[in-house]
């Protein structure tokens, strides 16, 4: 019966902070570390081999690999990620358009007739039908 049982506090705070504070440090270098490598992917100005470097690079040295990385092509991260971005909006919008199957605005004319019809089928009452038609009118 002499086992020795660990009650709270045997552990202290200082000791809770530092094991929290290294956690979350590691869970940052784990989110650096993919963030560098989707970077290196998805980077069109590097060729296969530049590429295969960094990767042979970041993976046997993460530590060093990753911050030299950083340091040497860490400005245009950011811009890369907006032009995803960007893109990625883009193809969306033009998904939209095809999948709706206009370009543009739609005539009055267009709206009226669209708003017509929905009244007709009974998915809108006469009230909502004429405070539409104003909007279309005067808009």
């Amino acid at each position: 019966m002499d086992s020795y049982v660990n009650l709270a506090y045997d552990y202290p705070v200082l000791g809770a902070f530092w094991t929290i504070m290294w956690i979350f440090l590691w869970v940052i270098w784990i989110f650096l570390l993919f963030r560098v490598i989707v970077d290196v992917f998805r980077d069109d100005s590097m060729n296969g081999w530049a590429k295969t470097g960094w990767l042979i690079f970041t993976i046997v040295l993460p530590f060093l690999g990753v911050f030299v990385y950083l340091i040497a092509r860490g400005k245009g991260m950011g811009k890369r990620e907006q032009d995803h971005t960007r893109a990625k909006m883009d193809e969306m919008d033009r998904y939209i358009r095809q999948t709706v199957g206009t370009t543009g605005q739609a005539s009055e004319a267009d709206q009226l007739a669209k708003l017509a019809e929905m009244r007709s089928r009974g998915d809108i009452s006469d009230e909502e039908f004429r405070r539409a038609k104003e909007r279309v009118l005067h808009s």
